[in-house]
């Protein structure tokens, strides 16, 4: 990966590379049954400053280990968070998740926001109320 960047130069338009933390559909005991002890969030620090160090620009996170990994990583390191769900919405196969505005609040640069919108019976109505969530946040 970090050869992939490095061929890419400091160009601004080269694609940004992210390497995934802990998965936000895993939980501790998940963690345990693949050989981890760890907390998860201390885990997802560890993986992401690996992250950093081997070269990538940056993480996928739940929104739970999200400001730890700020603080490690610093403020230029982006951060992507999955599992974002409105606030009425269904958690489904995920563990760990947050609403738009506690993942905008946790400090995501980008957010994942995929069957609250695909099974909404009007995605563009849910697609504006998530956005008026994230812009709750930034009030």
């Amino acid at each position: 990966m970090k050869a992939a960047r490095e061929a890419a130069g400091d160009r601004k338009d080269r694609p940004k590379l992210l390497a995934v933390t802990v998965l936000t559909s895993f939980d501790e005991a998940t963690l345990r049954e693949i050989g981890m002890s760890d907390p998860i969030e201390s885990r997802a620090v560890a993986l992401a400053c690996l992250a950093k160090k081997a070269g990538m620009d940056g993480a996928v996170c739940s929104a739970h280990e999200a400001r730890a990994i700020r603080r490690a990583c610093g403020p230029k390191f982006i951060i992507l968070i999955p599992g974002v769900r409105p606030s009425r919405g269904a958690a489904n196969d995920q563990s760990r998740i947050a609403t738009p505005a506690e993942a905008v609040r946790a400090g995501a640069n980008y957010l994942v926001v995929g069957r609250p919108i695909t099974a909404a019976p009007n995605p563009r109505s849910a697609v504006s109320a998530i956005v008026d969530e994230m812009k709750s946040a930034l009030q």
